[in-house]
């Protein structure tokens, strides 16, 4: 049904950002107590991959470190542990590391005889404020707040659970993984749900093909397939530095279909290669020469990536968990991965096309021109050696399940079946190791914590309260006289602006995706518009601030980004990729035939 009466401008503007401008305010001092703990926890995570991806070295006649100086790495394998033992001169590309600093005898005995301070006992478990709110956001609704007649006690008691763990995911008294498991054991001790409804979702095909997403893309890392495509469009378009960002973009774009994750792409391809470049182009991190090249180019991959990764639905994680919240509100998308891809393809290349440039103007580098990169790049190159077999592999697997995603509908295949069947060929093979996917403690706690919110979310609408949400949304906007195009409008934008409280994008689309798509379906929105119009949405937010996703984190940490800039730039970048993909996508999506 659409609403084709409108108000006049000015009741209408009012009404709409009175109460848009209320939500916002309850929603930010909820979660103002949490503000510092959240980008204390993502600054946490960007040192991370700080240390897991050291800057290359930018001097070609520099020494080769000894092996007494070869710093521990982590688990997560470097791109370049090859050259800490390599015989070849290292390259912009090799690690770099300092000696040590010899410790004397008198220097070892001061610090044996200095008298230790005691130190403060830490505070162990659950952090208290954000737990006392967390729960008193769900006893609030339980018990303080009338139940609706046309809800079941049962519908408002899990209503409450959820909305104490979304609440709890924002909140931080837990991480996310502890607090969902909370969230869950309290369905079950209350009797709101039984054990096998509770963990029904742990079944759920789109949560396993989430996980085994990340074991692939830890081969990319592994293999050093990532880089090597990267490495070989540095070296077709490196001759300046708008076309190395250029050539990194184009890169992603290319190998998102089978990474399906931002942050790996972001950490263990993308970041050590931009630091390479900057580091020899006398660009460093946390010093005025940063804004060289290194801040370009860390900005301009940054703001690219969620480009990229609405571009396919297999190049992130929150894509796949879109669609199936959406298939619990009964949309079901044929063919998802082709109608994806039709559907983001025109207004994602059009942005991927503009951004760099646009950032080459609003935000350039102080050197415009990188003649040596190419031939750096070539050498690399050399230095990587042919195309190793478990890059064949790797290649060869991926051409397999991207192939069996676009046409596994038509044979009978299912998505989660290619992934199950991709991941045992590279055990198989050897390419991976079943330790190497045990030790990917992200896939694992993802499955945890996406499960419970998945469980959760399917439940609420089998007892109808998605349905009681749409209606009320319904008679609110119907006071309004709103049309359509004006609710997706409203909508679209709060689903984009409330991401300013979250610190994961995959946390968000949990926490508010099939409420919005709900309240899109209550103002009259065609279903599959709505839908993948919030899905794209996720991803393009992912570049806000330096903490609202896992690659904001990883790029942030690298140092060549200050805060200021990043939130200026981050607007700036929403303001315009809100331009293209409503006047571009616009258009392309009424010629698809999508409303």
């Amino acid at each position: 049904m659409e609403y084709c009466i409108t108000l006049p401008a000015n009741r209408f503007t009012f009404s709409i950002c009175h109460h848009i401008t209320h939500l916002l305010i309850i929603f930010f001092f909820l979660t103002l107590p949490t503000i510092q703990t959240t980008i204390s926890a993502t600054m946490e995570a960007s040192a991370l991959f700080s240390t897991s991806f050291r800057p290359p070295s930018l001097h070609l006649r520099s020494r080769l470190p000894s092996k007494s100086h070869i710093p521990k790495t982590p688990n997560f394998p470097p791109l370049t542990l090859k050259p800490y033992i390599s015989t070849k001169p290292p390259n912009i590309f090799t690690l770099q590391s300092k000696p040590l600093k010899p410790i004397s005898a008198s220097s070892t005995t001061a610090i044996i005889t200095e008298p230790q301070q005691p130190s403060k006992p830490q505070i162990q478990g659950a952090k208290l404020i954000p737990l006392i709110l967390s729960i008193s956001i769900g006893v609030i609704l339980r018990f303080a707040v009338p139940k609706p007649i046309e809800v079941t006690p049962q519908a408002w008691q899990l209503l409450s659970i959820f909305v104490s763990t979304i609440a709890g995911l924002v909140l931080s008294p837990l991480p996310v993984g502890a607090w969902a498991l909370l969230g869950l054991t309290t369905t079950i001790v209350t009797k709101t749900l039984t054990f096998t409804t509770a963990f029904s979702a742990f079944t759920n095909e789109v949560i396993w093909l989430i996980v085994i997403s990340f074991f692939f893309a830890r081969g990319f890392v592994k293999t050093g397939l990532g880089d090597r495509i990267a490495t070989y469009f540095v070296k077709w378009l490196g001759k300046s530095t708008l076309g190395l960002s250029y050539g990194l973009t184009l890169s992603e774009a290319l190998i998102a279909p089978a990474m399906p994750s931002t942050t790996a792409r972001a950490g263990g391809v993308f970041l050590p290669i931009i630091k390479s470049l900057a580091v020899s182009a006398g660009s460093m991190p946390n010093d005025p020469s940063a804004k060289k090249i290194g801040a370009y180019l860390v900005q301009s991959q940054f703001q690219c990536a969620g480009n990229s990764s609405a571009l396919f639905l297999t190049a992130a994680a929150q894509n796949l968990l879109c669609l199936k919240l959406a298939e619990e509100l009964g949309l079901v998308i044929a063919s998802p991965w082709v109608s994806w891809f039709k559907a983001a393809s025109l207004p994602a290349f059009v942005s991927l096309l503009l951004t760099p440039f646009i950032l080459y103007k609003i935000y350039p580098p102080e050197t415009k021109d990188t003649p040596d990169a190419p031939a750096v790049a070539a050498k690399r190159l050399l230095d990587m050696g042919p195309v190793t077999t478990n890059e064949w592999v790797m290649i060869a697997t991926m051409i397999l399940a991207v192939s069996l995603w676009v046409f596994g509908d038509a044979i009978g295949i299912p998505s989660v079946v290619t992934a199950m069947l991709g991941l045992s060929i590279l055990l198989l093979l050897g390419v991976l190791e079943w330790d190497d996917c045990l030790s990917e403690k992200s896939a694992w706690d993802t499955l945890a914590w996406f499960a419970v919110l998945v469980g959760m979310a399917g439940q609420l609408t089998n007892l109808g309260i998605v349905t009681w949400m749409s209606n009320c949304v319904a008679k609110f906007l119907q006071s309004f006289s709103l049309s359509w195009p004006a609710a997706f409008g409203v909508l679209q934008g709060a689903y984009f602006l409330i991401h300013y409280m979250f610190a994961s994008q995959t946390g968000h689309v949990g926490a508010l995706y099939s409420a919005f798509l709900a309240m899109h379906l209550a103002a009259g929105v065609p279903g599959v518009l709505a839908a993948l119009a919030l899905a794209y949405n996720t991803n393009l937010f992912g570049a806000q601030t330096h903490y609202s996703s896992g690659q904001a984190a990883v790029y942030f940490g690298a140092g060549y980004v200050e805060l200021p800039d990043v939130f200026r730039i981050g607007f700036i970048m929403a303001c315009i990729n809100a331009v293209i993909w409503t006047v571009v996508g616009g258009a392309w999506w009424k010629f698809l035939g999508l409303y």
